[in-house]
């Protein structure tokens, strides 16, 4: 006699009202629109002309099961368009095979990464059953030819850049054959796109390099010395090293499987940070305390061989005392904006926290000195009102040794740096939680707690999202140090 196994029962809609992330300005934003000359408060510089692009998890419908910020939710790409003085937006979701699926449906069909719960072959066909929901939700980056919507380990949907209309996966010739995380670096001396991704069985943790001709210059390659899985969620690039910390939040299957957390916190193990050399060469290791690291800044080497220096390598980066969604310690985690000073010959590190302010994320830079030094950081953060919502950009000058602060009275999204012409800008998008109205800020990157010089008012609800790109229309060179 033969048994069937009872097909799993569909969970239950997530309490959408009461979640923290799906709800205020973090509420899905469901409508796809294409608006041209939005309202703009002030003037937009005229040297200032490119797109800023944005992406971040937006579910197409009410989700069930659970909803686990910021690894769940489907992606909807924005881009602001800006030039002549004027602003033009357009939105799209990124059109996976399972936001297809749920749309034909008109309702969730897939539930949250951490239920378990796959749809069978009677409800979405045989070639989706079993899946998980693809979630190319985190990031946005161009190369090569290429618009790409970054997934957290996974490969990416390229885009259609005329539309953002979703085209397909894409394995970036072979480089991203086993994913890639959503925060490769693009150096601007060499063009090259270099990549990390971890993966829960052996070797871990690999990494690659695309040219700037968008074909492989190194397939994945394992990272010797990785012993178990972890979460790694951004990397630091400098002209000879990629720079990886490996915090100690571990993929643990089995405790999943018996109830407990896929991702474990084990601060006794400590951090361990890899200097992988590009050309190749032997790996150098750093032992750290804990703490957890969701995002850097930049990195630079500080000389090499044949030049002064010591052959160190300088880290900004924001550290947390642990990763607070996935951990639960006595006290609240925090952060601040750090520079660590690795010494990959000795294998110490020495951090410096910049600034006083706390509980910052998101740190930025002039992209086009990324693995140079620079002179700025932004970064996002609370100015101590009782909302929740990061509601300040803070300004770092490192030159200077000073910070600033510039209050929008909303909650404000990652700030990006856009060249101009002749002068340059940071830029965000922020909300309103008392009209949920959203805005698109512009500002004077030599005098940012002035205040916007242009605040654009968008034509619907931008979300509460993850991280963007800015396009310039064409290529400005960086400053001459």
């Amino acid at each position: 006699m033969t048994t069937t196994s009872p097909t799993p029962a569909r969970p239950a809609p997530v309490d959408m009202a009461h979640h923290a992330h799906l709800s205020g300005v973090f509420a899905p934003q469901r409508t796809e629109v294409d608006v041209d000359d939005l309202e703009v408060i002030g003037t937009i510089p005229d040297d200032l002309h490119g797109s800023y692009l944005r992406n971040g998890p937006n579910p197409r419908f009410d989700p069930i099961g659970s909803y686990v910020y910021p690894l769940d939710g489907d992606a909807m790409v924005h881009r602001l368009e800006i030039g002549g003085g004027a602003a033009h937006y357009r939105n799209r979701f990124v059109r996976t095979p399972m936001v297809v699926a749920e749309e034909a449906a008109g309702h969730a069909i897939w539930s949250g990464l951490t239920d378990g719960y796959t749809p069978s072959a009677d409800e979405v066909g045989p070639d989706l059953a079993g899946t998980f929901r693809q979630l190319p939700d985190i990031n946005i980056v161009e190369h090569a030819g290429r618009l790409l919507a970054m997934a957290e380990a996974d490969q990416p949907y390229r885009l259609d850049p005329a539309d953002l209309g979703t085209i397909a996966r894409d394995s970036c010739d072979g480089a991203m054959a086993v994913g890639s995380t959503a925060h490769p670096k693009i150096d601007p001396s060499t063009g090259e796109l270099v990549l990390f991704n971890y993966v829960l069985e052996a070797p871990y943790l690999t990494w690659a390099v695309i040219g700037p001709d968008g074909r492989t210059r190194r397939p994945p390659t394992p990272v010797e010395g990785v012993d178990r899985p972890l979460m790694i969620h951004d990397m630091a690039l400098t002209a000879r090293y990629i720079v990886l910390f490996l915090c100690p939040l571990v993929f643990d299957i089995t405790a999943m499987l018996s109830g407990g957390s896929l991702l474990q916190w084990h601060p006794e193990s400590g951090t361990r940070i890899a200097l992988i050399p590009r050309d190749g060469g032997p790996i150098r290791w750093v032992d750290s305390e804990p703490m957890w690291v969701w995002h850097f800044a930049n990195a630079f080497d500080n000389g090499a061989d044949d030049a002064p220096g010591d052959g160190t390598v300088t880290v900004d980066y924001v550290e947390w005392t642990y990763p607070g969604a996935f951990a639960h310690m006595p006290q609240p985690a925090s952060s601040a904006l750090v520079r660590a000073v690795l010494d990959p010959a000795r294998g110490t590190i020495a951090r410096t926290v910049l600034g006083e302010s706390a509980d910052v994320e998101f740190p930025r830079v002039d992209d086009r000195l990324l693995t140079r030094s620079h002179p700025r950081v932004a970064t996002v953060g609370k100015s101590g009102n009782d909302t929740g919502d990061r509601d300040s950009l803070w300004f770092h000058d490192l030159r200077a040794g000073t910070e600033t602060c510039w209050r929008p009275g909303v909650a404000i999204g990652e700030p990006i740096y856009m060249p101009g012409a002749h002068h340059d800008y940071w830029g965000a998008f922020g909300t309103d939680p008392a009209d949920m109205a959203s805005y698109f800020y512009v500002l004077a990157a030599d005098d940012p707690s002035a205040g916007p010089l242009a605040t654009v008012r968008m034509p619907i609800r931008v979300p509460a999202g993850l991280h963007g790109a800015w396009s310039p229309a064409e290529p400005i060179n960086p400053p001459v140090e």
